[in-house]
């Protein structure tokens, strides 16, 4: 299993580095390092997280840059930006077809793949008056571990009022 993670993640560096040369974007060692850690970062990440993570082998780089080039990344179209996630933005570098669920409490974003939610018809209405170009579920709530957490919180609360 790892060894298939493995070859795709080759080919999206593989892809990475073509659209990079196509467009006349110079690949440094900045750029292939933050586009590593969003393919390597399944938490959806936000510019800062990524930032963090970067600047442990880049101590020099800013804020800036990693945001700039981030949002080149979704110019570019290696990157997804998760709608309704809120401040701060949060980065997807997950291309397939798939939806979120996001916890209200601990603000994780989890990937849901749902082919009923691909399916879901657009109204006839939409359909005239817009170019629809892509559909996606996000979906909010609370998480397990938050709902287990809280379910823990209530009970050992009942138990101090014994």
């Amino acid at each position: 299993m790892e060894e298939i993670a493995e070859k795709s993640k080759e080919k999206k560096l593989g892809r990475f580095k073509e659209l990079c040369k196509q467009r006349s974007i110079k690949l440094t060692p900045q750029r292939l390092i933050i586009y590593e850690a969003l393919l390597n970062n399944n938490d959806h990440p936000s510019t800062d997280m990524i930032y963090q993570q970067v600047r442990q082998a880049f101590p020099t780089i800013s804020f800036d840059t990693v945001n700039r080039t981030l949002l080149t990344f979704y110019d570019m179209g290696l990157a997804g930006v998760v709608e309704g996630s809120g401040n701060p933005k949060r980065f997807d570098g997950n291309l397939k077809k798939h939806h979120h669920f996001q916890c209200l409490q601990c603000r994780r974003i989890v990937d849901v793949y749902n082919e009923q939610y691909d399916a879901i018809p657009i109204p006839q209405e939409l359909r005239e008056r817009y170019h629809i170009l892509n559909l996606t579920v996000h979906l909010e709530g609370i998480c397990d571990q938050c709902k287990a957490d809280g379910e823990q919180q209530e009970e050992s609360e009942c138990q101090s009022l014994l």
